[in-house]
C-alpha cells in the first residue's frame, strides 16, 4: 500500500510496523511554551536591558564619552574588571583544592566543609562585608598581624580582591565537584603504573580532563565578582581613583540624580563583561574538543 493511501486511514487501521513514531513531549506544546519564555524573558530580561541601551543616549554620545572617560569612573573601572580577573584567577587553584579534598578524601569535619562551601551563597553581602572588615582590619584577628608586617588589607585594592575571592570560591567548587567525581580513578592509577610522577599525572591526565570545568568556574566566579558591590564597599575603604568600585559610582550617580550617566557607566560594565564572557564562551568551545 501507498504512503498516500495509509495517510486516509485511521492509526488502527495502519499496521504496527508502518505506524510512524512521534516523540511525545512533557510540556502541552511548542507555540504556548515558546511564547510564555519569550513573554517572561521579555519582561524579565530584555526591558531592563534596553532601558539600559537607551538612557544613556539621553545627554548624547559626546555626554556618554565624557561620562566614561571620566579619570574617576575609569579608575573604578580599571579595580572592577582587574580585581575581579584577578580574583577569579585565584579561586581557580583554590576552588581545585577544595574540590579534589571534598571528592577524593573521606575526613572528620567533611560535611561542615562542604555546607560552609555555600555560605557566601546564602549570607547577606553585607553580613560578608562586615565579616571581612572584622576579619581584616587593622585590629582584627588576621589584620592585626598583618599590619606588624606592614601589609594592609582592608580600605585598600587588596581588600577588594580578598572579598571577591570569598563571593567567587563557591561557583568554582560546585561546577568542578561534578567533572572529579565522573573522574575515574583508575586513570591516575594507570598513569601510576606507567611510571607518571604525581605532578606528571596532575598535568597530563587531571588537568586536561577538568580544564572546561575550570575555563567555566572562572568565567561564572568572574561574572558574580564584577557586579560584586555589598561585601566589597565595606572592605575597600571606597577612595576614589584607589580603591572605589565602578557600581558605587553608578550608586553615586544615582544618589545625585544623574540617571543617563550612571546608565552611561553601567552600559559600559556590561559591553566589557559581554565582551569578555563571550570570548571565554568562544575558547571553550574551542578547548573541548581538546580534551574530549
Amino acid at each position: 500500500m501507498s504512503t498516500a493511501g495509509i495517510a486516509g486511514l485511521s492509526p488502527a487501521a495502519v499496521p504496527a510496523g508502518r505506524r510512524r513514531a512521534w516523540p511525545r513531549s512533557a510540556l502541552p506544546g511548542l507555540r504556548p511554551t515558546l511564547g510564555l519564555t519569550l513573554l517572561w524573558l521579555s519582561l524579565l530580561v530584555l526591558l531592563p536591558l534596553t532601558g539600559l541601551l537607551l538612557r544613556p543616549w539621553e545627554i548624547g554620545l559626546d555626554g556618554v564619552w565624557r561620562v566614561v572617560t571620566e579619570p574617576r569612573a575609569l579608575a573604578a573601572l580599571r579595580l572592577s574588571f582587574g580585581a575581579a580577573i584577578l580574583a577569579a584567577l585565584i579561586d581557580l587553584p583554590l576552588g581545585l583544592l577544595v574540590a579534589w579534598a571534598l571528592v577524593r578524601y573521606r575526613f572528620p569535619g567533611r560535611r561542615l566543609l562542604d555546607a560552609m562551601v555555600d555560605l557566601p551563597f546564602a549570607l547577606p553581602t553585607a553580613v560578608a562585608g562586615l565579616a571581612l572588615v572584622a576579619l581584616y582590619a587593622p585590629n582584627g584577628w588576621l589584620g592585626a598581624p598583618l599590619s606588624a608586617i606592614g601589609v594592609q588589607v582592608a580600605y585598600s585594592r587588596a581588600g577588594v580582591v580578598m572579598a571577591l575571592i570569598f563571593v567567587g570560591l563557591p561557583f568554582v567548587v560546585r561546577t568542578l565537584e561534578p567533572v572529579l567525581l565522573d573522574l575515574p580513578g583508575e586513570a591516575e592509577e594507570a598513569a601510576a603504573t606507567l611510571g607518571a610522577t604525581r605532578l606528571q599525572t596532575l598535568r597530563h591526565v587531571v588537568l586536561p580532563a577538568v580544564a572546561p570545568a575550570l575555563l567555566t568556574g572562572f568565567s561564572l566566579a568572574f561574572a558574580r565578582a564584577v557586579g560584586e558591590y555589598g561585601s566589597v564597599i565595606f572592605i575597600a575603604g571606597n577612595t576614589p581613583m584607589v580603591s572605589e568600585i565602578a557600581p558605587l559610582v553608578i550608586v553615586t550617580r544615582l544618589e545625585q540624580y544623574d540617571y543617563a550617566g550612571a546608565a552611561a557607566i553601567g552600559l559600559t560594565m556590561l559591553a566589557c563583561s559581554f565582551l569578555l564572557l563571550l570570548l571565554l564562551n568562544l575558547f571553550g568551545r574551542r578547548l573541548r574538543p581538546r580534551t574530549a
